[in-house]
């Protein structure tokens, strides 16, 4: 156990209205944890009421300090004021119109005495409506680099140690409105430890012209934001270049290598369907789609077909592909992880695009931008965003609690953006991705085995997820790859007990998702020991969720 910290709680303060004021300062002082200081850096207010305000707060506990600038300087000169003049273990950050919960600082203390070695903690947080309510719960994932370099999903309440704060040189002048972001990017590239606590600890007060009320309200911090993931692209060794998708969100476009070697695996019996109102082959209309939305020069397609695909389909396959097709016949009863295992043995790529036979590429460069972050040696799949025919929503990522696996947001609006977090258009850390669209280096597939063969049907994809995890590599979701898949929406998911008897003997039961806790379509909490659920499917072997 390590001695009780000492926390600085840092509050720049411009001008906020005084009653406001005092209830952000009153949130300190009521706190169940007894060792703080509050230090309140007034950054020469033009309300001469605000620093009356500030010493009258002064004299009611001595843990409470104010310092008095003589110009403005913007948040960051005035933070960094506060910096110097802490004497904590801790710095805490707490903007002037906000709200700690009264067990902020002691939830903190705990955690830290749990780990001598952490060096930054972060916690869930809310909104305070005009009404003085309590809304908009943001249940953060656990730590989540990528997600970190598509938004600041950290932001409050961050508690950051003051030493390796002061050794960065504290915050950045040029980044004011992202100088949070900036701060938490350099602060996590050289953290020791990393701790997100799974509770709301901050309350973030919606005021006109905030960010919390509105993500465009200060358009120069989304620039600022953007140069501060560039930088820290090129100080982590990330090749990439970061582009502005919306407010607050960021995309890191990477280079996937020339000289990679690309196998896109599809299995397929050679089946048609009716898609937009066309009876069409699914295969071909998938690889004729793969192809011609990338520039990758190095590239094959390998496709496993039942004994009783149709000689045309094959044929026209041929057509499309050329030299760069590899056919596997396969003549065994169904099995779709042996499908793709053969596939993967018959092929000569330095990375896998496993697919279904059932998609159609939407996006440009999509091979690039699903393979690209393989580069990263701790990444080690990636996974997809998916939409049905209708452009609802598929899949964003795959979620294990309550006892089952799901898709989140699944048959949501196409356009939705996933809540405060806007989790389904951010790529991010998750537990696993589906099969109908995954990417893996070769040397990953063969570390953990490839696809269960005890699986033949269902929960092939999470099994395999499973194993990525505990081989101690992340797995990711790219919201900029997107693609069709032509999946019914209507068909009810119909498990196989034995399927589901092995995932719980193999893996357990999954109580709380560590990526997506909390999420429209996740089961309920009263549903945990329901039992685990899937689909069966001879085209996909990939997961269904039930809603």
């Amino acid at each position: 156990m390590t001695t009780a910290p000492l926390f600085s709680v840092v509050t720049p303060v411009y001008d906020p209205p005084p009653a406001v004021l005092v209830a952000a300062i009153e949130s300190v002082l009521a706190q169940t944890y007894d060792d703080w200081e509050l230090v309140l850096v007034d950054d020469a207010s033009t309300d001469p009421e605000v620093l009356r305000t500030l010493r009258a707060q002064a004299t009611r506990d001595p843990r409470v300090k104010v310092v008095e600038r003589t110009e403005n300087g913007h948040i960051v000169a005035a933070s960094n004021d506060g910096i110097a003049e802490a004497s904590g273990t801790f710095l805490v950050f707490l903007d002037h119109d906000d709200l700690l919960a009264p067990d902020a600082l002691a939830v903190n203390a705990r955690r830290i005495a749990e780990h001598d070695d952490v060096d930054y903690l972060y916690s869930d947080e809310d909104r305070i409506r005009d009404d003085g309510r309590f809304a908009d719960a943001f249940h953060k994932p656990d730590w989540s680099p990528e997600r970190l370099r598509s938004q600041n999903y950290c932001n409050h309440l961050s508690v950051l140690r003051t030493a390796l704060v002061r050794e960065l040189g504290g915050l950045r002048e040029g980044f004011d409105g992202s100088q949070d972001h900036d701060l938490v990017l350099r602060v996590t590239e050289r953290a020791r430890r990393i701790v997100h606590i799974p509770k709301v600890l901050y309350h973030w007060r919606m005021l006109p012209g905030s960010a919390a009320g509105d993500g465009s309200a200060k358009p120069y911090a989304l620039d600022a934001g953007r140069r501060a993931v560039q930088e820290h692209l090129d100080r982590t060794g990330i090749e990439g270049t970061v582009e502005i998708v919306g407010p607050g969100r960021y995309r890191t476009r990477r280079a996937l290598p020339a000289e990679r070697r690309v196998s896109i695996v599809i299995p397929t019996r050679g089946s048609d369907s009716v898609v937009w109102g066309r009876r069409r082959t699914l295969v071909t209309r998938a690889v004729r789609s793969a192809l011609a939305a990338t520039d990758h020069p190095n590239l094959e397609v390998v496709v496993v077909y039942d004994a009783d695909t149709p000689e045309t389909v094959l044929v026209e396959l041929a057509e499309i592909a050329g030299e760069r097709l590899v056919l596997v016949r396969y003549d065994d009863p169904f099995n779709y992880s042996h499908k793709v295992n053969l596939g993967v043995l018959a092929s000569t790529g330095d990375r896998l695009l496993i697919l279904n036979d059932d998609v159609e590429v939407r996006s440009e460069q999509w091979v690039e931008e699903l393979l690209a972050p393989l580069e990263q040696p701790g990444v080690g799949l990636t996974g997809a965003r998916l939409l049905f025919s209708s452009t609802a929503i598929q899949h964003v990522g795959l979620a294990f609690s309550h006892g089952r696996y799901a898709h989140p947001f699944r048959r949501s609006p196409g356009d939705v953006l996933g809540g405060w977090g806007k989790t389904a258009v951010v790529d991010r850390e998750v537990s696993g991705v589906t099969g109908a669209c995954m990417g893996i280096r070769r040397e990953v597939y063969f570390e953990v085995g490839g696809h269960t063969e005890l699986l033949r049907e269902d929960y092939n994809d999470v099994d395999l997820c499973y194993k990525v995890c505990a081989a101690g590599y992340r797995i990711l979701y790219l919201a900029h790859c997107e693609l069709f898949h032509f999946e019914s929406q209507t068909r009810e998911a119909i498990p196989n007990p034995d399927d589901t008897r092995f995932m719980r003997r193999r893996w357990g039961i999954p109580v709380r998702d560590r990526y997506t806790p909390v999420y429209p379509n996740l089961p309920r909490p009263e549903d945990r020991d329901v039992r685990l659920t899937g689909a069966r499917s001879r085209g996909s072997g990939t997961t269904r969720a039930v809603e």
